[in-house]
This record gives structure tokens, sequence and C-alpha cells, in this order.
């Protein structure tokens, strides 16, 4: 009998402690309820905030030239870091200023982690981000870059996507297009064409220079307001060599290699039609004049071994 009383007694002040446990904790609940409505309404509002600012700051940025995957990813960025706000802010309101700092750290902690981890992917989004703004070509331009050129046809954050004159599509991580150098023959609308050719010692010279301008002032597809550009460059082995130059106006003629096809044509009809040699070089000379030499034969004589 003893014994149960024992064990009755015990139960009740388990019971007591219990229940007054719970009374304690009703009882802060209940005095938290004004902070919890605050801090939803709190939340609420900051969510709000995040959907407006997303949606005013996206029709601002699209009135600029900013690409369209940064002005989505700025945006985005945006509405998180307002949520955040809101979230650290009703934290604070909740009395859980300990686990702000704790969410902090650990934030820091996963973020040096998560650098480690994608440090290629995330060289790569900010290259893309700084070519995006800087904008040091579009889409439709003709560029060359890492020892590819051609047409460039898509740009995202990632990577540029550039179709060769070869049909071929070569996509480069943006890293390597901003950390290397860019040609764009676009930017300017306009490109120049230089070529050398050679021509005899016994030719006229000046006769030479003028037949030169005047093919190339007769090309097709040049641009008509730079004048051509004709030098003599140096003596070679076997000709008096010549520079010639000629621009071309990207925004009417898009086929470059053309024009420069056209204007080694006109050249070589007009010095054939007066007589101007253009002399083979030198190694070419040489074995058009040396004679075919046959390999000796070697002849084996009877041995007594």
């Amino acid at each position: 009998m003893k014994d149960i009383k024992v064990e009755i007694s015990l139960f009740t002040q388990a019971y007591e402690m219990i229940f007054k446990k719970l009374l304690a904790w009703f009882h802060t609940f209940a005095l938290m309820i004004p902070n919890f409505i605050s801090a939803i309404l709190i939340f609420m509002t900051f969510s709000l905030l995040a959907r407006f600012a997303k949606k005013m700051s996206h029709k601002i940025l699209l009135k600029t030239s900013i690409s369209e995957d940064i002005i989505l990813i700025l945006t985005r960025i945006l509405s998180i870091v307002i949520i955040l706000v809101g979230v650290f802010f009703c934290l604070g309101i909740l009395h859980l200023e300990k686990t702000v700092t704790s969410l902090l750290a650990g934030a820091g902690i996963i973020g040096l982690a998560l650098s480690f981890a994608f440090q290629d992917l995330a060289t790569n989004l900010i290259s893309g981000f700084m070519l995006a703004v800087k904008k040091p070509f579009k889409v439709g331009d003709h560029v060359e870059t890492n020892s590819f050129a051609g047409i460039v046809t898509e740009i995202d954050i990632r990577a540029i996507h550039i179709k060769t004159f070869e049909g071929q599509q070569v996509i480069i991580p943006s890293k390597e297009v901003f950390q290397k150098p860019i040609k764009n023959f676009t930017t300017f609308g306009e490109r120049r064409i230089e070529f050398v050719v050679g021509v005899s010692y016994t030719d006229d010279l000046e006769k030479v220079a003028n037949l030169a301008r005047i093919a190339l002032e007769s090309v097709p597809g040049r641009d008509t307001s730079k004048n051509v550009e004709v030098y003599f460059d140096n003596f070679g082995e076997t000709s008096v060599n010549l520079i010639l130059r000629l621009w071309v106006n990207l925004t009417l003629t898009k086929n470059v290699s053309l024009v420069k096809h056209n204007a080694i044509i006109n050249i070589q009809k007009l010095f054939r039609a007066n007589s101007i040699v253009i002399p083979f070089p030198a190694r070419l000379q040489e074995d058009a004049s040396s004679e075919p030499q046959h390999p000796s034969i070697l002849k084996l004589e009877d041995s007594n071994l």
C-alpha cells in the first residue's frame, strides 16, 4: 500500500510539472501572439514589395539595352534580397536574434563551400554578366575570338554561340571570351582589305602603281567614300612587292571575301593586258627550271664471301 501511495505521489508531481510547463508555454505563446501577427503582416508586406519591385525593375530594365537573360537574373536577385530582409525583420520581432546570427554564419559557410565547388560556373556567370553590361558585340556581329571567327548567333549568361563561315556552331564559355581579345568587324561598319602582289624588276613601277589603282577603284562592293591605297613596300628575291588596300562598307556588302576575290581578278586581268609580269616565287622557279634527277643505282659486285 505504501508503494502505491509513493507511485501516485510521483505521478502527481510529474503531472503538475508537465501542466506547469505547458501552462508557461501557453502563456508565452499568448504573449507572443501580437508578435506573430506582426511578423506575418511584415512578411506579407515584404512579399508584395518584392513582387512590385521585380515587376517595376523589369519594365525599367527593358528600356535599356541589357539582354533579357541579365534582366531576369537581376530582377530575381532583387526579389530574393527583399524577401530575405523581410524574413530577418520577422525573426527580430519574434526575438530570435540569435537565430538570425546563426543563419548569417551558416549562409557564409555555405556560400564559401559553393564558391569552391562551382568556381568555373560562377566565373562564367560573372563574365557573362560583364559582357552583357559592356556589350562588346551583339547578335549578328562578325567577330573573331579564341581562334574562331564567324557570326554571333546567341548570347546567354554562360556562353557565346558563334556560327563559323564553315557552317559549324561553336559554343565558347563566357569567361574565355571575357578574358581573351575580341575582334569585332561590325562595330565601325567597315573593314579594310589588304594584300600584297609582286611585279617584275623590269616593269615600269609608276605604270604598275597606276594600273593597280585603276583595278582597285573598279572593284564592285568597295567603299567608294574612301580612297584606295597603293604602296611599293620592299624589294623581294624575284619581285618588287606592292601593298594594295581598299575598304568595304559592311552595311552595304557583307561578303568581304567576294570583294577581295574581285580585286585580285581585276588586278590580274589589267596587269596581263598591259604586259605586267607577276613573277613566280623563287622556290617555284627553281623547281620549274631544275631537271629531274634519277637516283643513283648501287651495283653490288660478287663477293668471295
